[in-house]
């Protein structure tokens, strides 16, 4: 903190001790309700990132949590409840900083593992569970079969833990069962679910709720319900897409549109309490891997009855809003509905029919969306919400789980019009519920630090651009604008995202930044999402007090951070999977990169093709010394004075993988050959030589490519 706020910061803390909102401990200000021991010793949740920091999430408490750094996580892991010191005289960007001292009770009793090493007696087995390069120890059990003598290099297990490692010693473990061998990729799923605890298989209860329903609306379920069968209304959705949510539809008159958003009404079958409920409320979300999902309902109702198909009657919520032909809101209205989706567009060919190269009756109505999409997103860029437009890549694999290739899919226009078309859905009924009183489950975002700010400006200072050192989000707009479809593009607006913190659901609305929206919460994905189910009762059925809503949006929060770890697990294995293949198809095969980050020690790049990141130590680049200018961000040579500068495109080849540490290690083949070449020529004397040096480093790395 400047010291030019200690006395503004000291006056408000004194203002919220008087009123009762917060207490003095040891010189440390807590909210009421947080339990401190001597020597400022609280109690919560430990959550790891994959990096190996984490942060405790305090008992009592919904501020901010306690940041750990990783050397004092001190052998805890991702789920314990610990005891935790926080230090007093420490406080980062991430927050109050502390360190682990108890670990009162351990979440897990069993880890997922990859053998590392393997003797007769004993075997080592990598553990992401336990953080970065950990490992456990798999002792033989006499009491269990099998043995630790059927263990090889590779085996992915599941392992007992019978006594958790510390600093100096590794977890002891039992093997409990092997799951496969790494270099079989039908079990990169299986192990990811174990690995992240996922519930997959339904309870025979929730079934049995699910089959009752039988596969067709009925008549009673039509009674009270808004008819729009007639209205004309279609699904835009993913080609593989199996669970419709959304339906839309778009009437224009009178210099007014009438913009039709309908949600699948999933609260219809899935009652509060009931077996389908108590599961849901587990699972919280679905969880999406290559050519796999793990529903969040069973696929009775998410592929079949709870699905918008096309053809059929299907209960929903409707959200009517009305807007002017400058995209003002006139006015809105919710209401339960039965509709008959008439097509079930891709978004493939809702594309082809606004470019004219697919014919379909709805193509007028399309453009009408259109239309209302432009004038949205225009309403969207005023209020300062910041686009970004990132291509997906999909990784097709075929029955086995074999990455066959990729497919990367355009965040265009159709996309851009359903997404408008679901945020205006979410605000709508966000602010219904706000104005009704009631508690909900409030999607929020919170502004970002000032500091992390102006390390994203500093990053893209480092690629050649000016910007504020606090910049605005009008600035930002502005920027990702100009390098929309550059090759670092993706890089920075991932950067970007990183910057902010999480989004997460609350009880208490502090608005969405990402969004510059005051209400918002998530209402169009009850499939997939059990607050979005909430959101539903909510509008027709009694309302839930704080306490409830709070416990809903922490669950719901903790379970979105695990099936979104659980899905980069599977992508990253699948995306080296997919590496090794391409290489072997053409050997010596060259990938094309973009520098994305510049350390002293080296620098880190994008492989375009999988957008799949890598590393060369300062070592494996040009015949050179390098010297790390830590105010450009660049490495020098001293010799040549060559540079590596974030933006830089690079050639490199693959050297190995090994998928035990699911690590790539890569060569250079070129940096900037056509700039370097243009300035040597431009320089006269000694550019030869440089040609020839730089040459000479190529064939070098190659000659070593090929001994291998």
């Amino acid at each position: 903190m400047h010291p030019d706020h200690l006395d503004i910061f000291d006056s408000v803390l004194k203002n919220l001790h008087e009123e009762g909102k917060v207490k003095v401990a040891q010189e440390m200000y807590l909210p009421n309700g947080v339990e401190v021991k001597t020597q400022g010793l609280v109690k919560g949740l430990l959550k790891v990132h994959p990096r190996g920091f984490g942060f405790v999430e305090v008992e009592g408490s919904e501020t901010q949590d306690i940041f750990i750094p990783k050397p004092h996580i001190n052998g805890a892991v991702d789920g314990d409840v610990v005891e935790v010191l926080i230090n007093l005289d420490s406080v980062s960007v991430k927050g109050p900083e502390g360190k682990v001292i108890n670990i009162l009770e351990r979440k897990h009793n069993q880890i997922v593992g990859i053998i590392f090493e393997a003797t007769k007696t004993k075997a080592l087995a990598y553990c992401n569970l336990l953080g970065d390069r950990s490992l456990a120890e798999v002792l033989p059990n006499p009491k269990k079969s099998p043995e630790v003598d059927s263990l090889a290099v590779g085996d992915r297990v599941l392992l007992d833990v019978v006594e958790w490692g510390t600093k100096s010693d590794n977890t002891k473990t039992y093997l409990a069962k092997k799951i496969g061998h790494i270099s079989d990729p039908t079990t990169d799923i299986p192990v990811a679910i174990l690995e992240n605890g996922i519930r997959k298989e339904f309870p025979i209860d929730a079934q049995n709720e699910a089959l009752a329903f039988g596969t067709k609306v009925t008549k009673e379920d039509l009674i009270d319900r808004e008819d729009l069968r007639k209205l004309e209304c279609f699904t835009i959705d993913p080609d593989t897409a199996k669970d419709y949510d959304d339906a839309i539809s778009c009437v224009h008159q009178k210099g007014r549109y009438i913009l039709g958003i309908h949600i699948a009404d999933v609260s219809h079958y899935v009652k509060a309490g009931s077996h389908l409920d108590t599961e849901a409320k587990k699972r919280c979300n679905s969880t999406y891997f290559p050519g796999t999902c793990i529903p969040m309902l069973p696929f009775e109702l998410s592929d079949n009855l709870c699905s918008l198909k096309q053809g059929v009657l299907r209960l929903t919520v409707s959200v009517f809003v009305e807007l002017d032909e400058q995209g003002t809101i006139l006015s809105t209205r919710i209401a339960r509905s039965v509709i008959k989706s008439a097509q079930r567009f891709t978004y493939k060919q809702a594309k082809e029919v606004l470019d004219g190269t697919l014919e379909s009756d709805h193509k007028p109505t399309l453009f009408e969306m259109l239309k209302v999409c432009k004038l949205l997103k225009e309403k969207r860029k005023e209020r300062g919400s910041v686009e970004l437009y990132l291509p997906e890549l999909v990784i097709r694999i075929d029955k086995n789980g074999v990455p066959t290739g990729t497919e990367l899919v355009e965040y265009d226009i159709t996309h851009q019009m359903v997404e408008e078309f679901m945020l205006l859905a979410n605000e709508t009924v966000a602010k219904h519920l706000a104005k009704q009183g009631k508690e909900l489950t409030y999607r929020v975002h919170e502004e970002p630090t000032k500091e992390s700010l102006r390390e994203f400006a500093a990053l893209t200072e480092a690629f050649g651009f000016k910007m504020s050192p606090e910049p605005t989000p009008q600035e930002i707009q502005k920027f990702f604008a100009e390098i929309e479809g550059t090759p670092f593009a993706q890089y920075l607006s991932i950067s970007y995202i990183r910057s902010m913190r999480l989004a997460c659901y609350s009880a208490d609305n502090i608005g969405h930044y990402g969004l510059s929206l005051a209400h918002y919460c998530h209402f169009t994905s009850p499939i997939r999402r059990y607050v979005d189910i909430i959101s539903h009762r909510l509008l027709f059925e009694p309302a839930y007090d704080k306490k409830t809503i709070t416990d809903i949006c922490k669950q719901a929060s903790e379970k979105e951070r695990i099936s979104a770890r659980a899905e980069s697990s599977v992508l990253s294995l699948k995306k080296l999977r997919l590496l090794e293949k391409l290489a072997k198809e053409e050997e010596y095969r060259h990938f094309e990169a973009v520098v994305t980050r510049v350390k002293p020690f080296g620098i880190f790049f994008d492989i375009l093709e999988l957008m799949l990141e890598g590393f060369l130590h300062i070592s494996e680049l040009d015949n050179d010394y390098f010297i790390f200018d830590e105010r450009t961000l660049q490495l020098k040579g001293r010799h040549h004075h060559g540079t590596y500068r974030a933006s830089d495109k690079l050639h490199v080849g693959l050297k190995r993988i090994d998928f035990i540490t699911q690590e790539a290690t890569w060569y250079l083949v070129s940096h900037d050959d056509e700039i370097a070449e243009q300035k040597e020529n431009s320089e006269g004397t000694g550019a030869g030589e440089r040609r020839e040096d730089r040459s000479r480093k190529r064939k070098s790395h190659r000659t070593k490519k090929f001994k291998k």
